[in-house]
């Protein structure tokens, strides 16, 4: 599949139980978002391929249906839609575990919506990291895996490389989300005008989250960007990135900032930024805990990359998204 402005192929995996609703109205979101982008004249945006992966009858992964087919498949969003029975089996996880790993090995954004994140959780790949899921699952899904940070409080998690959101219906907000993220805000917001559907777009916060390139191919530096968030780029060096990575830290430097577009300095300030703006807007932290708390072990050196990175003092972004904490 091409990449660049041609084509972008964002995948929904269809397993046994999944809600048809959110399969089907994401499908048909982002084909509203495709003929936008033609009538707008947005031409210089990708092209939304959608398609819809599951396992034959032969127990094989494969692709149901394919809004543009004919070419090879390269998703760079695979989306774990809701279900409307309950939390899915450990059998049934397993079964899509090893393909789950891979896409995320290959720099494949992984997306769940409600119960969907116990597809990711199974993989061990939100080990030690925060998730979100529906209020209602968040204990199960606590004591099925432990070593997940559940933040049933979250609405949505955008963890840079993986998303989860709590809401059975969230699906609508998370299919707006991508069409942000990839044809940009205008484009989502008259998606959801379309649609009739109110979408609270990143443009309307100052700590937009951090969205990290994750299909530029280059291994070892994917290696890096998925432990820096996990680790939520804390108590780490250029020499343990390099090392991470395999390389000599000068052919590391120019190869994480060719394949990134940031420097691995400006790569860690964006991951401690986007954390720290969640236990502003989530938690009544302190301002010197919240800097310790994200790596900084001075607040005042925090202060400054937060305001660098939002245009907002700490204290006043948490006054404009969370006005009751304080």
């Amino acid at each position: 599949m091409a990449k660049g402005c041609d084509m972008l192929e964002i995948g929904l995996l269809v397993y046994p139980g999944a809600q048809t609703a959110a399969v089907h109205g994401l499908t048909d979101l982002f084909a509203v978002a495709n003929r936008l982008r033609h009538e707008l004249g947005a031409l210089d945006r990708p092209l939304l391929r959608i398609s819809h992966w599951g396992h034959d009858e032969r127990g094989q992964l494969a692709v149901t249906f394919d809004s543009h087919p004919d070419s090879p498949h390269q998703p760079r969003a695979m989306i774990i839609p809701p279900s409307l029975t309950q939390a899915p089996t450990p059998e049934l996880l397993e079964r899509f575990c090893h393909d789950l790993r891979q896409w995320h090995r290959e720099g494949i954004l992984l997306v769940s919506v409600c119960v969907g994140v116990f597809f990711i959780a199974a993989t061990g790949l939100l080990d030690g990291r925060a998730a979100t899921t529906h209020w209602n699952f968040a204990q199960s899904l606590a004591e099925r895996f432990p070593q997940v940070k559940v933040e049933a409080n979250l609405p949505v998690l955008d963890d840079g490389d993986i998303i989860t959101s709590a809401g059975l219906m969230a699906w609508t907000d998370l299919g707006l989300k991508l069409v942000e993220r990839y044809l940009g805000q205008t484009l989502a917001a008259e998606t959801a005008r379309f649609l009739a559907v109110e979408h609270v777009g990143a443009g309307q916060r100052p700590c937009t989250g951090f969205s990290p390139r994750l299909d530029h191919g280059d291994e070892a530096v994917l290696k890096v960007q998925h432990w820096l968030q996990s680790s939520g780029a804390r108590d780490v060096n250029l020499s343990a990135m390099a090392e991470c990575a395999g390389l000599e830290s000068r052919t590391f430097l120019r190869r994480f900032r060719s394949a990134t577009g940031l420097k691995p300095t400006e790569y860690c300030q964006q991951v401690r930024v986007g954390r720290a703006c969640r236990m502003l807007e989530f938690t009544n932290r302190s301002i010197d805990q919240i800097a310790w708390g994200v790596g900084y072990q001075d607040p005042g050196a925090f202060r400054k990359v937060f305001h660098k990175v939002t245009g907002l003092a700490p204290s006043d972004y948490r006054r404009r998204v969370a006005p009751g904490i304080g």
